[in-house]
């Protein structure tokens, strides 16, 4: 592997990897590829990747859990611009990990780039005043196939960097905070259920 290291199977979750690219930096500025398939496939990850996704947020947006119900997708998530925490949540119904959630961070600084398999719910919370937010895919978007999970919680128990709240039931944003801006979710990411009832369901 020439210009990637990757740490495979993080937090014991088989299939998650961060990937850190080589930085080749002087006092002109940095060049570094942020992606290339023989790379990949030397590390032992064999995917072929069919669109890119770009996003703009601002401080204390969160977007998610979400996942894809009939037409799962593969991500290979990285910031541009600004900083997030990035949340995988392991839904693969056979797994040893069901249930179980892994985060980074993932900055214009650090560069690391975090791979995400199909069956994973996915959310992200910008820590920074905006954030610019790149995924690729190796599926298409198909209408009206996303799927969530309340990103808060307590069952899965994510440790969200720097918030403040008391969760009260549901996925709503209200009372949350990050450094005094509140949380900002979309109205359908506040009424994303439980991981119990999805279980149920």
């Amino acid at each position: 592997m020439g210009q990637i290291t990757v740490e495979k199977n993080v937090a014991g979750i088989e299939g998650l990897c961060v990937i850190t690219p080589a930085v080749h930096g002087d006092s002109r500025g940095y060049f570094m590829e942020t992606y290339s398939q023989r790379d990949m496939e030397e590390a032992g990850i064999d995917i072929t990747f069919v669109q890119d996704n770009q996003s703009m947020s601002t401080k204390g947006v969160l977007r998610g859990l979400h996942f894809q119900k009939n037409f799962p997708q593969t991500k290979l998530v990285r910031v541009i611009k600004g900083s997030v925490f990035d949340v995988a949540v392991d839904l693969r119904k056979d797994s040893k990990t069901y249930g179980k959630w892994y985060g980074v961070e993932l900055s214009e600084e650090n560069k690391k780039q975090f791979l995400i398999p199909r069956g994973f719910a996915h959310g992200f919370l910008v820590l920074s005043e905006t954030a610019e937010f790149c995924y690729k895919c190796d599926d298409f978007y198909h209408p009206n196939d996303e799927g969530g999970l309340a990103w808060n919680d307590p069952q899965i128990g994510i440790v969200w960097p720097r918030v403040i709240g008391e969760y009260l039931g549901t996925a709503s944003a209200e009372g949350y905070s990050i450094d005094d801006t509140p949380l900002n979710l979309s109205d359908k990411d506040q009424m994303w259920p439980s991981i119990k009832k999805y279980m149920k369901e």
